[in-house]
């Protein structure tokens, strides 16, 4: 072997523990657990037996379950829709030339970096009903009819976590959308100054378009990640009052774990690969395709 085909196939070999950790942490456990969705596992049997479709036959036949489903779509696209709002708001605003603009930068993203759990347990104590600081704040503002029981009310209490987790993740959104900002060459706002477009114009014919890539990875980043949401939930509300709340991780935990069902919770659990697979791959190939032709 010849030092340049042996300089050729290095790169080939520093992949392979990259690859085995995605195999072991990936790929093995995926194929197990479609091999168990189609069986009788649980806590209380020694021997697992094939059962063919029938999880999946219970699942479908659980109204909670369509209830569950329609409760992460409504939380993930709300999610997703409300961050990349304000996400990109707050980059227009930190891209100009304002005083302070690096602390504001940071404070924003700050909420980020907080493992979800400690955000969980504070707006627990802000959402709390009788002296929560929320409802505490609107009481002394004269706006005591505003004061809700926050997460304990079936009709706002996923809207609740939602804002919870729009605080927490639209900082994220915005550094991705100020790095797309500051990749814009400036030129090309002179030259529509010079012609005479106003700001607006700007936004929707310059700056928008050019942040085609950066609206693809937050988009996509946040369709995923809203659609496995777990914790959040789990410390807010845990799926309550009632299912009001719940979501698809939460129902995969109950039963998995809190049942002991590991064979009907492995079907939950496929369920929401796949509805993450049809939600996620037709958005990318439309936000890439959009990229191209922009």
């Amino acid at each position: 072997m010849t030092y340049q085909s042996s300089l050729k196939r290095y790169p080939t070999w520093f992949l392979l523990p990259a690859l085995l950790v995605f195999g072991a942490l990936f790929v093995f456990p995926t194929i197990l657990s479609f091999f168990f969705s189609f069986t009788d596992w649980n806590v209380n049997r020694s021997v697992v037996s094939f059962i063919g479709l029938e999880n999946f036959r219970e699942l479908f036949a659980d109204a909670k379950l369509r209830a569950t489903i329609s409760n992460t779509l409504v939380y993930s696209f709300s999610v997703t829709f409300l961050r990349n709002l304000m996400g990109l708001l707050l980059a227009l605003m930190l891209n100009l030339s304002l005083r302070g603009k690096n602390l504001l930068r940071t404070l924003f993203f700050l909420p980020y970096v907080i493992a979800p759990i400690v955000i969980g347990y504070l707006f627990k104590a802000v959402y709390q009903s009788q002296h929560g600081l929320l409802n505490t704040l609107l009481r002394s503002m004269g706006l005591a009819f505003l004061a809700k029981d926050w997460l304990n009310d079936p009709n706002i209490a996923l809207f609740s976590t939602i804002m919870v987790d729009v605080w927490r993740t639209t900082g994220f959104t915005m550094v991705i959308y100020l790095a797309g900002l500051q990749l814009i060459p400036k030129e090309l706002y002179e030259s529509a100054h010079i012609d005479g477009a106003n700001g607006l114009w700007r936004f929707f014919h310059v700056t928008f378009p050019l942040l085609a890539a950066s609206v693809t990875v937050n988009v996509v980043l946040s369709l995923i990640g809203t659609m496995k949401v777990f914790v959040m939930i789990m410390v807010l509300t845990n799926g309550g009052p009632g299912f009001a709340t719940e979501v698809l991780n939460t129902y995969i935990n109950n039963y998995a774990f809190a049942f002991g069902l590991y064979g009907y919770g492995t079907a939950a659990n496929m369920i929401l690969s796949v509805l993450i697979l049809i939600l996620g791959v037709p958005v990318l190939v439309f936000l890439r395709r959009r990229e191209v032709e922009l």
